[in-house]
C-alpha cells in the first residue's frame, strides 16, 4: 500500500470493501445480549444457574480446544463459550452438572467438530447437545424445580454422582405442560418477567426480546428469521384460539411461553445453520413456526422448538439452492 499526502487516500490491491462485523465481535454480541437473562436467571432459581452455566461452558471449551487444530486460537471467537452458555440456559436449574458438561462435549463434538470445525456445521450444535441429553437422559431433563428458592439455594441434585440421579423432593409442571395437559393458561405477567417453571434460560420473556432488538440493532442477526417465526406462530395460533379459546391458546401466551423466543432470537438465527438468502429466512422462519405449533398442539410433547429449529437446519441446503438471486448477466432473456 502506497500512502499519499493526504491520509484519506491511498492505492491498494484489492478487496477494497472491509467488512466490519467479524466473528469473534458477532460472539461477543450474542453473549453480551445474553447477560441479563443469565443474571436473572440466577435471580429466580439461585446459584444452581451458575453451577450449571459453568459445567456447559467447560464442557464447550475443552471439549473444543482438545478437538481444534489451531490449539488456543480457536478459543478466541468465543464460538466455544456461546455454545455452553445457551447449551446451559435451556437446561433444568436442578439438572446434574456431569449432565450439563456431556451435553456440551456432544454439542461441540457432533454439532460441530465432525463436521469441519467453526462454519462447517449443519445443525446448532447447542441444540444437539439438548437433543442428546433428552433422549439418554428424559427423567432429568423433564424434571422441572421451582422457582423462588433464594439467590444462594442450590439443588441437591446439582451434585449427583455420574449415572445415579438424585431427584429434589418439590418438582411442577411448566406453563406448556400445565396448558396441554390441564387446559390451564399460566398469567402473561408471570411468563414476561420470569417467575415460572422451565429452563431456567427461558422464562423471562421481556429480557429475551430485548436482547434480540440489541442483536438486530447491531446487524449481529438477520431480523427476518425472528418476524417470520413469530409472525407464523401469531397467525397460526390465532387461528386455532378463534375456533376454540376454551382449548387452544392465546397467541401471546404461545409466544411467551417454553423455549419460543429463546430459540428465535439466539439459535434459529444462528449464521452458521441458517439460509444467507433473503427468500431462504422467510422460508426457514415461517418452517419453524409451522412445525413448532404442530409439535405443541398435535404432537405429544409440550415444547417442539428445539425439533422445529433442528429439522429447518436439515433443510437450509436446499433452501439456498432454490433460492439463490440470478447471477447478473446470466438467466434472462437477451434484448
Amino acid at each position: 500500500m502506497k500512502k499519499l499526502k493526504d491520509p484519506k487516500l491511498f492505492v491498494q490491491a484489492a478487496p477494497f470493501l472491509q467488512q466490519g462485523l467479524t466473528t469473534p465481535k458477532a460472539m461477543r454480541d450474542v453473549i453480551y445480549a445474553l447477560i441479563p437473562i443469565t443474571l436473572a436467571s440466577i435471580w429466580f432459581f439461585g446459584l444452581s444457574v451458575l453451577l450449571v452455566l459453568m459445567a456447559s461452558i467447560a464442557g464447550a471449551v475443552i471439549t473444543d480446544w482438545m478437538f481444534s487444530k489451531n490449539g488456543t486460537e480457536s478459543l478466541l471467537d468465543g464460538s466455544a463459550v456461546l455454545t455452553g452458555l445457551l447449551l446451559g440456559l435451556t437446561l433444568p436449574p436442578n439438572l446434574p452438572l456431569w449432565m450439563a458438561f456431556i451435553g456440551s462435549v456432544v454439542g461441540i463434538g457432533l454439532g460441530k467438530t465432525v463436521w469441519g470445525g467453526l462454519g462447517n456445521n449443519l445443525f446448532n450444535p447447542a441444540l444437539v447437545g439438548r437433543a442428546f441429553l433428552l433422549a439418554n437422559f428424559p427423567n432429568a431433563m423433564t424434571t422441572w424445580a421451582p422457582s423462588g428458592g433464594g439467590l444462594f439455594h442450590i439443588y441437591p441434585s446439582n451434585f449427583a454422582w455420574p449415572f445415579m440421579q438424585t431427584v429434589d423432593a418439590v418438582t411442577t409442571a411448566t406453563p406448556l405442560g400445565l396448558m396441554k395437559f390441564q387446559q390451564e393458561e399460566t398469567p402473561l405477567l408471570d411468563l414476561m418477567i420470569g417467575t415460572t417453571t422451565g429452563s431456567f434460560g427461558e422464562t423471562c420473556g421481556l429480557l429475551i426480546i430485548l436482547g434480540g432488538i440489541y442483536m438486530i440493532l447491531r446487524r449481529s442477526i438477520d431480523w427476518r428469521i425472528p418476524v417470520a417465526i413469530l409472525g407464523t406462530v401469531i397467525i397460526f395460533t390465532g387461528l386455532l384460539f378463534i375456533a376454540d379459546s376454551t382449548y387452544y391458546p392465546s397467541p401471546l401466551f404461545s409466544v411467551f411461553s417454553g423455549g419460543l423466543l429463546l430459540g428465535t432470537f439466539f439459535m434459529a438465527t444462528d449464521p452458521v445453520t441458517s439460509p444467507m438468502t433473503p427468500k431462504g429466512t422467510w422460508i426457514f422462519g415461517i418452517g419453524i413456526g409451522i412445525i413448532v405449533i404442530l409439535i405443541r398442539v398435535f404432537g405429544g410433547f409440550p415444547e417442539g422448538m428445539m425439533y422445529a429449529i433442528l429439522l429447518m437446519n436439515a433443510t437450509v441446503p436446499l433452501i439456498e439452492r432454490y433460492t439463490q438471486p440470478r447471477a447478473f448477466g446470466h438467466g434472462g432473456t437477451a434484448k
